[in-house]
């Protein structure tokens, strides 16, 4: 009797805990400020509003049940992409047919206000962030001209640097390039972006930013920035990653370091055991690549090809939690959120296949002991008071 009383009790209070943590996850804002879907139309031709579910990590209705309020598109492209400006409008006109479409579901949105009406709303709140500045091409008039069509952040670099900004990847490459004025960071023009970001009241990305490049942003601009998807160096030493130093400089500026889901930027075993796993299949993703595939699409499909030995290389869920308790214990629960990189990345952590697990995230946050407070600044309540502040 003693037995069953107890087994009851047990699952009395763990349908009580679920019941707690996906309220929590359902009342708050969450914000995810980088999903790369538009990649995915542009290389495969996926459809958004359609069912994609073991195809890509996203989809209008999986985002929904996922509990996504708010979601940054990212416009992508690399530093070999003839017309960048012309193929990240096209990525632009993708999603507002998908918006078009569904305006019963999803909404554009160009301000706090619009945003937190459309949540209200029970629609996803849409706004957009441009990974990597080639792609305004060096022109002012082109950068506003994407701001005004509700790019509300650009990442200064991808991996590939401006000439005016310097890459993480250039950076701690002694080959890598260097700025027009053939040192690291930015030049005059690259703090001229800067200041012209912040009078429009765009949020400067600094994620794929070098080191030298991010200590001229914060001399430089006068408003609070975001890491849109980067996680913490100490923890997994990736160049990508933010060291403690960053991080504490983007607290005092008030910004946010919104943490990347990639297994590789997480859990420092993966880069070695990843690169192992590319360098066995190298002959067939460079044939995949000469046949005319993109070189991200070729890598992928050997990822989707050799899924039982790709799956061994997926961090544990519980990394993604340290990353997020690390900034918090280094600087506070203010500065800190979710970017994703879903569609973006080939390696998302166990347990997070694709936008319905972000309760998961809740989840573990509340039987850690954080308040409802704290989950909803880490969920996007952070995230929203930078873009406000910009604004």
């Amino acid at each position: 009797m003693k037995t069953k009383l107890l087994l009851i009790s047990l699952l009395a209070a763990l349908q009580l805990s679920a019941q707690s943590y996906q309220k929590i996850h359902n009342k708050a804002i969450l914000v995810d400020t980088h999903n790369d879907f538009l990649t995915q139309t542009m290389e495969k031709n996926f459809v958004f509003d359609t069912n994609l579910k073991g195809k890509t990590h996203s989809d209008l209705s999986r985002m929904k049940e996922g509990g996504v309020d708010v979601q940054f598109f990212s416009v992508w492209s690399d530093g070999e992409q003839v017309n960048p400006y012309a193929f990240a409008n096209r990525q632009i006109d993708s999603l507002d047919a998908v918006i078009s479409r569904n305006p019963d579901k999803i909404v554009k949105v160009a301000t706090s206000k619009e945003l937190l009406k459309t949540v209200k709303q029970k629609k996803i709140a849409a706004l957009i962030g441009v990974e990597g500045g080639h792609q305004f091409e060096n022109d002012l008039g082109k950068l506003e001209s994407l701001y005004n069509r509700d790019v509300r952040y650009i990442s200064l670099t991808w991996n590939n640097s401006t000439p005016w900004a310097t890459s993480a990847a250039d950076e701690t490459n002694p080959d890598g390039a260097k700025n027009s004025e053939d040192k690291k960071g930015l030049t005059a023009f690259g703090k001229q972006i800067v200041q012209k970001m912040n009078s429009l009241g765009m949020m400067v990305d600094v994620s794929h930013s070098g080191e030298q490049t991010f200590y001229d942003v914060i001399a430089t601009t006068k408003k609070p920035i975001i890491a849109s998807h980067s996680s913490v160096y100490a923890l997994c030493p990736h160049p990508r990653n933010l060291k403690d130093d960053q991080i504490k400089a983007i607290a005092k500026n008030g910004g946010v370091i919104q943490i990347n889901f990639n297994s590789g930027f997480i859990d420092p075993t993966v880069d070695n055991r990843e690169s192992a796993f590319l360098e066995k299949h190298k002959s067939e993703i460079d044939s995949l690549a000469q046949a005319g595939l993109h070189p991200f699409i070729a890598q992928e499909s050997i990822y989707v090809k050799y899924a039982d030995e790709s799956q061994q290389l997926r961090a544990p869920f519980e990394m993604v939690i340290q990353h997020i308790e690390y900034v918090i214990n280094l600087v506070g629960v203010d500065y800190v959120g979710i970017g994703s990189d879903f569609d973006g990345i080939f390696l998302p952590p166990k347990q997070l296949d694709d936008v319905t697990d972000y309760p998961l995230i809740t989840k573990a946050l509340f039987e850690k002991g954080y308040s409802e407070t704290a989950i909803d600044k880490i969920l996007g309540g952070n995230l929203l008071r930078v873009l406000k502040a910009n604004e």
